[in-house]
């Protein structure tokens, strides 16, 4: 069995389906990855473990629920006394478009690695095949969390855990771009695999295109890197190779809602890679994962609509 653990925030999901009514969910970028790869790895000796901090409330109790029926471990969560999940409120306008209303500065998953927490996580995910975490996760923390969790991943690394990064940049949960810069670059080079989003490298070092992209991330040391370029594809480059290769999107008839659609594909690559797949095609089962996701609503897709990612 090879286990894998994810670590960053859920939160508490209230989403407007009219102006008076809000509907009750559950999200967060780390965890919709957990979920997914659960799903893909469950018949293929993958076990999931989950990482986060959360309350004694019955909402931080619906969310440990949720992910013990999706199979995925939660004794690595930290349950805090007193404590509460963060919440966001979904609008949507007449458009479509989607605005955000955040209210997380106390969440409990900001103290996830206070108390000697860090150094009993670090002695627990000794042995994992991997680790995901992504820019989120790092825009929760204070600078003291950031350097023990940097701590973990070398600790971690030594050992010969691999390290899965996913920038994910949101402007909004980081004070200074200067400081979301560090921590990207502090997060890159102990990473193994490099999962970013052109358009978030863009906004965070002003790249000014793929291959400057590229050649940037590849200075870091990272040895294996999907720049993903949404409608476009994504680009896979690896150690020891001259160019990177293209993976052109699976066709999509019509897509309804691509939240996610990034969490996705990086979960359908890291199944990939930790069931033997080269990166090429990792990469397609994941481009494959994010078709089938953007063509249904809200970050996770029903159980009976995931696809056979071994038939690739």
């Amino acid at each position: 069995m090879k286990r894998v653990a994810t670590i960053g925030e859920c939160m508490i999901e209230l989403r407007h389906t009219d102006s008076q009514t809000l509907k009750v969910g559950f999200g967060g970028d780390t965890l919709n990855t957990a979920v997914y790869l659960a799903r893909a790895g469950r018949d293929a000796g993958i076990r999931v473990d989950y990482i986060t901090a959360l309350g004694d409330d019955a909402y931080s109790q619906g969310m440990v629920d949720a992910w013990r029926e999706e199979g995925i471990g939660v004794d690595l969560v930290a349950r805090l006394p007193g404590r509460l999940p963060g919440l966001y409120i979904i609008r949507t306008d007449e458009r479509g478009e989607r605005s955000f209303t955040y209210f997380r500065s106390v969440a409990a998953a900001r103290d996830m690695l206070r108390d000697g927490r860090d150094a009993r996580l670090a002695e627990r995910l000794a042995g994992y095949a991997c680790l995901y975490l992504s820019g989120i996760t790092l825009s929760i923390l204070d600078d003291g969390q950031r350097h023990s969790l940097m701590a973990i991943l070398d600790r971690l690394r030594a050992g010969g855990t691999q390290i899965a990064f996913d920038s994910n940049y949101r402007p909004a949960g980081w004070p200074r771009i200067e400081e979301a810069r560090r921590w990207m670059n502090e997060a890159f080079r102990r990473c193994d695999i490099a999962l970013p989003t052109l358009d978030d490298e863009q906004r965070l070092f002003g790249d000014g295109d793929a291959d400057t992209c590229l050649a940037r991330l590849r200075e870091t040391g990272v040895r294996e890197i999907v720049l993903k370029l949404g409608g476009e594809g994504s680009l896979v480059w690896s150690a020891g190779k001259s160019t990177a290769s293209r993976v052109a999107p699976m066709t999509v008839a019509k897509i309804v809602d691509t939240t996610a659609a990034g969490d996705s594909f990086n979960a359908g690559y890291l199944y990939g890679r930790l069931t033997g797949q080269d990166p090429v095609a990792a990469a397609t089962i994941g481009s494959r994962l994010a078709a089938v996701k953007v063509q249904h609503p809200g970050a996770i897709i029903p159980r009976g609509a995931m696809p056979e990612l071994d038939a690739i």
